[in-house]
């Protein structure tokens, strides 16, 4: 689709080059004028991004992904002189986890649905935008809203992965689209909401779906046109047979052993997504990626051997050029708890050869909750531990594998365990500062209860886990046994020390979720809060310096850059979990911060505002009267949270950025809720049918159970206003 509308773009610089010697006659010069590719960036500008801090080449900054700056202009001391100097309004109320790229002078963010925005990033002001034009439909598949993180720029293009599994590029200049191709069989859950990467000519890109029943790979394409260079499953094929791809090695060497004969991941895929993390080791040549939870989560029915079930959950190395594998480590063997390795790798080099030589080594803290320290060459484990509480393992053995608590892999016994689901570290990026050598990890605590799902078998859902999401119910019943589980639910900044293996200082938050962060050489830690803050640290301290109100959920990562001797800091704002940030209380629809896209800039001395958001609140009245039987009722709630939870939020409680169903004027009919649910009549807006999953019963028992919900706000309040303000 060709971009919404074009605006006055940069000029194009000019460079003249002339040969002159003294007896050439001054008249008749010879001159050789050549234009400048625009946003010309290549792999010597990326392999050297900290020769260029006045830009942002890529996702992570540099090659490395540290997300650390060198520019100097904003330091501790003088920080708290930073103001607005320009907003720019995103159009969406979904989320927005985009870290701005700026080439030349210009921006590219990309918003919900993939959309694609080039802004002049010194005025904010609009250049063009492009549109993919995504079926709405496709959202169901999205297991945490309609996201995507970002764009990469190279020789002139810029690349985009769609939700719906294309990769597209466009020309960066106009924004008109040069090539697209789907990289997913379109048939199934697959989407893509991660940033590309480019590497010698190759757009690297994977994708997610795990938890709807698909299987994983990382795929390398032509960056002029968009063909396959080479793809990497994850998991190996239901027959453990060759796929012609290049990691068929990889499997018959080390994968196909560690899985089973029997179990839903013949037929499921198996999952092992590659959905963000995917870096460049420039010094061995090696791409570095992390893959994702099992499908489904649950190994005792993915898998019954119990084996480890490679790649799931693990950090994988592949020569660049040809994808074939080189090593891999695995954080969580025989993952049963959606315990992805997706999240931040960044690279570095650390002390910690023999008698203290410089090491390069790759470092992570997955949702598992332990921070690992790897051999960039080798994968070879050097040290791990644990970045927040954790109660399903006791630490890590001499090679980096988990000493699990046996309770931990649940059967029919829930287990209220941390990390949850959501892990101790999510998707939000973390940062490493070489000056202080600190990492700074936007940690979580965030507990759930997991119990084998008895209707597995003999029933499906849109969520593929196996994982019986009504265990959570219990963790808003008094236990003594689990009392401190029961009250961590907290957010954190961890500043870790990765050579001396501990945490130097721990920055806490109200509430669990905070945004990702940005490092730089003046000193400064930038980190967006879910309640709206944008804060900058000390580095080397964690000292508050300053805060901005940014008026809307703050997750993403944040970059910075300069222009005319101007360093600006950049972030973009739009909250699009399904769980609510409240304060005090959840009847009302809307989270604390309203989610409004936007992109937020700053400088030093401006003294720019922040529009406000004209937020219209829903009448929070039960539109029916409760009915249905306690059998009904309970299966309503088993039901909803099987195939209702991820999207619409936890006992029915939204966070807002979709419809409260509580307060839906649907709840009072049961043939206009058959109709939106069963029949499909709001599937042009991304509510879908569930008539393939869901029986006439099934949804009219969660109908009675959205209906008792929103007769029974009062409990729900005292009991999430006990857990720290969050269900």
């Amino acid at each position: 689709m060709k971009p919404l509308h074009l605006a006055a773009l940069a000029a194009v610089s000019v460079f003249a080059i002339s040969a002159c010697s003294g007896d050439q006659d001054a008249q008749t010069p010879e001159t050789e004028t050549a234009a400048a590719v625009f946003a010309d960036v290549t792999d010597e500008r990326l392999d050297n991004a900290e020769a260029t801090p006045q830009e942002w080449l890529g996702y992570g900054f540099d090659r490395e992904e540290t997300r650390h700056s060198p520019l100097i202009g904003i330091t501790a001391e003088n920080v708290a002189d930073l103001g607005v100097a320009w907003t720019y309004d995103l159009a969406t109320n979904r989320g927005v986890e985009s870290t701005p790229i700026v080439v030349d002078g210009t921006m590219y963010v990309t918003s919900a649905w993939s959309i694609v925005y080039a802004l002049d990033a010194k005025t904010g002001e609009e250049l063009w935008v492009y549109d993919p034009d995504v079926d709405r439909a496709v959202g169901v598949n999205a297991c945490c809203d309609v996201v995507n993180r970002g764009v990469a720029v190279y020789d002139g293009k810029l690349y985009l992965g769609v939700i719906d599994g294309r990769v597209e590029a466009l020309d960066a200049k106009t924004g008109e689209l040069v090539w697209s191709t789907i990289t997913v069989d379109q048939s199934k859950p697959y989407t893509i909401t991660g940033a590309p990467r480019v590497v010698d000519g190759k757009v690297l890109i994977g994708n997610g779906g795990a938890e709807l029943g698909v299987r994983g790979y990382l795929n390398a394409l032509d960056a002029d046109t968009g063909d396959l260079i080479w793809r990497f499953y994850t998991v190996p094929n239901a027959d453990k047979q060759p796929d012609g791809a290049a990691s068929d090695g990889a499997f018959e060497q080390v994968g196909n052993v560690t899985w089973g004969d029997t179990g839903a991941w013949k037929t499921d895929g198996g999952g092992g997504t590659v959905w963000d993390s995917i870096i460049y080791d420039d010094v061995n040549d090696t791409v570095i990626f992390g893959v994702g939870n099992g499908s489904p989560w649950n190994q005792r029915l993915r898998d019954p051997s119990g084996l480890d079930n490679l790649f799931l959950s693990s950090i994988v190395a592949v020569d660049a050029d040809s994808g074939e594998y080189k090593w891999h480590f695995q954080t969580t063997p025989g993952d049963n708890w959606d315990y992805t390795a997706t999240q931040t790798l960044i690279i570095a080099t650390l002390p910690l050869g023999a008698d203290g030589a410089d090491r390069r080594v790759v470092m992570q803290a997955p949702k598992n909750g332990f921070f690992y320290v790897l051999d960039a060459a080798t994968g070879e484990f050097i040290q791990g531990n644990n970045y927040v509480p954790t109660n399903w393992a006791t630490g890590l053995s001499d090679e980096g594998r988990p000493i699990e608590v046996p309770e931990a892999r649940y059967a029919d016994i829930p287990y209220l365990q941390t990390p949850g689901p959501l892990g101790g570290h999510n998707w939000h990026p973390m940062a490493y500062n070489p000056d202080v050598g600190l990492a700074y990890i936007p940690a979580q605590e965030i507990p759930q209860a997991y119990g084998t799902d008895p209707r597995f078998q003999d029933e499906s859902s849109k969520w593929n886990t196996g994982a019986d999401f009504a265990a959570g119910v219990p963790q808003l019943i008094p236990s003594e046994d689990n009392k401190f589980l029961r009250t961590s639910f907290k957010g954190r900044l961890n500043a870790c020390d990765p050579v001396a293996n501990e945490a130097r200082w721990t920055v806490e938050h109200e509430g669990p979720w905070n945004g990702g962060v940005l490092s730089t050489a003046g000193g400064v830690i930038f980190q967006g809060k879910l309640n709206g803050e944008f804060v900058a640290y000390d580095a080397g301290t964690g000292e508050r310096l300053w805060a901005q109100d940014v008026k809307s959920g703050a997750a993403s990562g944040p970059g910075t850059f300069e222009i005319d001797g101007e360093q600006y800091v950049t972030i973009t704002t739009g909250w699009g979990s399904a769980y609510l940030l409240s304060a005090g209380g959840v009847a009302a629809p809307q989270p604390v911060q309203p989610t409004v896209g936007k992109v937020v800039t700053f400088k030093l001395g401006a003294t720019g505002t922040i529009p406000d958001v004209d937020v219209q609140l829903v009448e929070t009245t039960p539109k029916a009267d409760e009915f249905g039987t306690e059998a009904q009722l309970a299966n309503g709630l088993v039901q909803y949270a099987r195939n209702c939870t991820v999207c619409h939020g936890p006992f029915a409680v939204s966070s807002g950025v979709l419809p409260d169903l509580r307060w839906s004027a649907y709840t009072s009919s049961a043939d206009a809720w058959k109709g939106v649910v069963v029949d499909g009549n709001l599937q042009s807006i991304g509510m879908v049918s569930f008539a393939d999953v869901l029986s006439e019963d099934d949804v009219e028992s969660i109908r009675a159970y959205v209906v008792q919900q929103a007769h029974n706000t009062d409990g729900i309040d005292d009991a999430i206003a006990s857990e720290g303000g969050t269900p």
